[in-house]
């Protein structure tokens, strides 16, 4: 007897590993989607934030724009030292 009530064991763990790990390992999957996800919203809202910031200052700040619009057109003021970053080499 003791055999058969080993088997019939064996047997309802099959059946509840097969009834039950599909469904966790989604779950699982579900859970580090979502993490990511997450992360992606933070990093988004970041990313608002500081657009948020950069359109108040040019909406309200005359000298940021003049500032930005000089660097997108590349010129400089009488006097103005250009600095220029040259990468390093490997």
């Amino acid at each position: 007897m003791p055999k058969k009530t080993s088997f019939r064991f064996l047997i309802y763990i099959a059946i509840l590993l097969a009834v039950f790990l599909p469904p966790f390992a989604k779950y699982q999957e579900l859970r580090y989607r979502n993490k990511g996800l997450e992360r992606e919203i933070k990093a988004l809202k970041k990313e608002t934030k500081r657009l948020e910031e950069e359109k108040r200052r040019l909406q309200t700040d005359i000298s940021y724009v003049e500032g930005k619009a000089r660097e997108k057109m590349g010129v400089v003021k009488k006097g103005e030292i250009v600095l220029k970053e040259v990468p390093a080499k490997r």
